[in-house]
């Protein structure tokens, strides 16, 4: 095997929203946008149908479509974007609800499919998706004449729970739904963890599924292990990789690993991070190049066939706060062409 093999477990997505589920009293629906954050959307969505969901969220309407080749037409699908221009006859053949997020989506869906299931979209203070409180008091007459499914909101700062965004978002999400009958909804997996008082009708969790953070206790759901392709003696003061950035100050066995920016694994972990051969820790040295990368395997007593970047011993917020970003950007880039091995539901 010359690729990295991708472990994905899906009974352990499958316990992480039950165990998310089990903290509200209300219904919990699922995220599944970016390819089920990078592990398989169809997968994904169908081990969770299994357990009982029957409302997902995708960002676009273009990744609506395995989800309902994969679990038929009984599922919600919800879409982040709206209604966009062009997307009438997707989102009429494949029966999804679009989340409206401005007048001219509303109007476009009223005047293109005016029977069509919709929800709205509203922002309180993020500003990035959604209606302003002034637009929203413009339409909202119109819009919940109409029913729509859902009336949602996104919370900035979820992932702080002592941030002053978060009191102010539900406050604002109170002042502008309070008193309607459609079903609300303002938590993903920070939200939820925020209490329950931003639960409302519905919580729609994403990265908690998956194992990252905001939400520790979540079950690791991948295992990334790759391949050595070679292992070769360095001197001291040999150097290492593109732009000698690397050099040896003892003499050192290099395993060079098949793995690299183009399989997902980011230059910033360049010199930043650690590989595994059991317990012990290999680290990366040099730079992370397209395909390959080199770790300092001098204090093993044995050759090994494979080091492991993500598991047991490294989760996936481990390697993102090693190149100084987030579990989301690590898992939605792991790349095609590992091997991947799922199992569970």
């Amino acid at each position: 095997m010359s690729t990295g093999r991708l472990i994905i477990d899906l009974d352990a997505v499958v316990a992480n929203w039950r165990s998310l589920d089990a903290m509200t009293n209300c219904k919990t629906a699922a995220v599944v946008k970016a390819n089920g954050y990078g592990l398989g959307a169809a997968n994904v969505a169908k081990a969770l149908f299994k357990e009982g969901v029957r409302q997902f969220f995708v960002a676009v309407v273009e990744e609506a479509e395995v989800i309902r080749a994969e679990l038929g037409p009984k599922p919600e699908i919800n879409v982040f974007s709206g209604h966009m221009k062009g997307d009438t006859d997707a989102v009429r053949e494949l029966r999804l609800t679009p989340m409206i997020n401005s007048v001219d989506q509303l109007t476009r869906h009223l005047e293109t499919l005016p029977d069509h299931p919709f929800g709205v979209q509203l922002d309180t203070g993020m500003n990035r998706l959604g209606m302003e409180i002034n637009e929203w008091a413009a339409v909202a007459e119109v819009a919940l004449a109409q029913r729509p499914k859902l009336v949602m909101s996104h919370l900035a700062c979820a992932d702080e729970p002592d941030h002053p965004m978060n009191p102010y978002q539900l406050a604002q999400f109170r002042k502008m739904t309070d008193g309607i009958s459609v079903p609300r909804s303002l938590a993903a997996t920070g939200g939820i963890l925020l209490g329950p008082e931003y639960h409302f009708d519905l919580t729609r969790p994403g990265i908690g599924l998956y194992g990252g953070l905001p939400y520790a206790e979540a079950q690791p759901v991948v295992e990334l292990d790759l391949p050595v392709v070679q292992i070769r003696d360095v001197a001291e003061g040999e150097v290492v990789g593109y732009g000698n950035s690397w050099q040896a100050s003892r003499p050192s066995r290099i395993a060079t690993v098949s793995g690299g920016y183009a399989d997902g694994i980011i230059r910033m972990l360049s010199d930043r991070t650690r590989l595994y051969h059991g317990e012990t820790p290999c680290p990366l040295v040099g730079r992370v190049s397209m395909d390959l990368l080199t770790i300092d395997v001098t204090d093993l007593t044995e050759e090994p066939a494979k080091l492991t970047l993500i598991g047991p011993q490294q989760s996936v917020d481990d390697l993102a706060a090693d190149a100084r970003t987030i579990g989301y950007e690590i898992l939605t880039q792991l790349g095609a062409r590992y091997q991947r091995k799922t199992f569970g539901k």
